[in-house]
C-alpha cells in the first residue's frame, strides 16, 4: 500500500542515516560567523555614515561634487575614538552601501567618491600623527575635505574631462571644502565632547 513504508524502505532510510552519522565528512559544510563587539560597532557607525550620505545627496548643489560631506563627521569621530583602521572600514562600507542605495554603483560617481574618500583617508592617516594641539578635529576635517575634492578633480581630469580647463573650478571647490570642512570639524568636535553611545562602545 502507498500509505505504509515497506520494511526495505525503512531499513534503507535507517542505513542512510547511520552512514551520515558514521561518516561526518559527508555532511554539508556549515560556516559559522562570530559577530564581535567590533563588528557591531562598525555596523552602527557605517549605518550612521550611510544615512548622512543619503541626506547629503538630497541637498541641492549648484555644481556636481559640491556637497557638505556630512558623512565625514562620522569618519572624524571614528578616527579619534577607534583609530584609522576602523575609520577605513566605516568609510569603505559607506561608499559601497551608499552607491548601491543611490543607484550609482560602478558609475563615474562611484569612482569619484571612492577616489576622494581614499585620498582623504590617506591624508588623515598621516595627519593624525601631527601635534594635537595644532591639528584637532577642525584642522583634520579641512585637510580631509581638501584631499577629497583634490582626488575627485584629479580623477575627473585624467578620466572624465581630459582637459586642464577642469582645474578652473579649483577655487570654487576649494572654497566649498574650506567652509564645509570647518563646519563638519566643529560638529565632530562637539560630538567627541559627548559621552560615547552604548551601542558603539
Amino acid at each position: 500500500m502507498h500509505g505504509e513504508a515497506s520494511e526495505t524502505d525503512k531499513a534503507g532510510g535507517e542505513g542512510a542515516a547511520n552512514s551520515w552519522r558514521g561518516n561526518p565528512g559527508r555532511r554539508p559544510a556549515v560556516t559559522q560567523l562570530t559577530v564581535t563587539a567590533e563588528d557591531r560597532r562598525v555596523a552602527w557607525l557605517a549605518t550612521a555614515a550611510v544615512g548622512l550620505s543619503l541626506v547629503d545627496a538630497a541637498i541641492p548643489s549648484p555644481l556636481p561634487g559640491v556637497k557638505p560631506g556630512l558623512a565625514n563627521i562620522v569618519t572624524l569621530v571614528v578616527l579619534a575614538r577607534y583609530g584609522w583602521g576602523t575609520a577605513v572600514w566605516v568609510s569603505g562600507l559607506r561608499v559601497l552601501a551608499g552607491s548601491l542605495l543611490l543607484g550609482y554603483f560602478l558609475a563615474p560617481g562611484f569612482f569619484l567618491s571612492l577616489t576622494g574618500t581614499t585620498l582623504s583617508l590617506l591624508t588623515l592617516g598621516v595627519a593624525r600623527h601631527l601635534p594635537q594641539r595644532w591639528f584637532g578635529p577642525v584642522s583634520l576635517s579641512i585637510l580631509a575635505a581638501f584631499a577629497h575634492i583634490g582626488g575627485q578633480l584629479l580623477l575627473a581630469r585624467l578620466w572624465l574631462i581630459p582637459h586642464d580647463g577642469v582645474f578652473l573650478l579649483t577655487p570654487v571647490f576649494a572654497g566649498a571644502a574650506l567652509v564645509f570642512g570647518t563646519i563638519n570639524g566643529l560638529i565632530a568636535a562637539k560630538l567627541l565632547a559627548e559621552p560615547v553611545p552604548p551601542e558603539v562602545r
